[in-house]
């Protein structure tokens, strides 16, 4: 497949400089010169697609209980900035809609991590990709959807199957490649310690690209593109420049 992303992508906008899954923190994230972004989407109660990565507020809000607890005009009003830092106190949650518009209006891309609430796998995905494809259309480079969820992968191929997928893993299972091919993936996206030079090559021979998360050292990063890394997801984005 065409693949026109750079090989740079920060990770939840600007890793930890900013409070992750946040529109400050993926323009601070481009003012480091990134044009890609990861971060993670899940579905609040009333079905809205929201910024989150955990699936309870606690840690990176100043409200309580599940996402998938409270609507989208409850998750609206939370701090998501404080617990950060002062100067991001009143940073709000945002919605994939609203992320993505700013993405395209400055011309930059996506990938988007599928992070379900427990139980809500398939919906989760099916939502956000055909969200996705709405948000998207037209765009010259279409997001890329990942998970861990292969339930998720799986919904969003049956919807919207011209969307990029990549199927992540933490630990490499044996048959890695037969469950990202099964998925139709464009890519694995692996944790670093587990990515060698025959991995990539063996990924590069099934036609699958191959994205490295979280690499936080220029060393590591410089080995693993001398192997043929395709795109690595990154913290240090005032330390790795894009």
């Amino acid at each position: 497949m065409n693949w026109p992303y750079p090989r740079m992508i920060a990770h939840r906008g600007a890793g930890t400089l900013a409070p992750e899954n946040t529109l400050a923190a993926i323009r601070l994230g481009a003012s480091f010169g990134y044009t890609m972004f990861e971060f993670d989407v899940k579905l609040a109660g009333d079905g809205v697609l929201v910024l989150m990565h955990d699936a309870t507020l606690e840690r990176t809000t100043d409200g309580t209980g599940r996402v998938a607890g409270h609507a989208f005009g409850e998750l609206a009003r939370l701090d998501a900035g404080s617990w950060h830092s002062p100067a991001y106190a009143g940073e709000s949650i945002p919605t994939l809609e609203r992320v993505a518009r700013w993405l395209l209006r400055n011309g930059l891309m996506a990938n988007i991590e599928i992070k379900p609430c427990p139980g809500r796998e398939a919906e989760t995905g099916a939502a956000a990709a055909l969200e996705a494809r709405r948000l998207w259309r037209g765009a010259l480079a279409l997001p890329i959807l990942s998970s861990f969820s292969q339930e998720a992968l799986e919904a969003t191929r049956r919807v919207a199957p011209e969307l990029p997928r990549a199927l992540l893993f933490g630990e490499l299972p044996e048959d890695w490649a037969q469950r990202c091919l099964a998925l139709g993936c464009a890519a694995l996206a692996a944790r670093e310690a587990g990515l060698t030079d025959p991995v990539i090559a063996a990924a590069h021979r099934a036609g699958l690209r191959v994205i490295g998360y979280t690499v936080n050292d220029p060393a590591r990063a410089a080995a693993l593109f001398g192997w043929g890394l395709d795109a690595l997801v990154t913290d240090a984005v005032d330390r790795i420049a894009p």
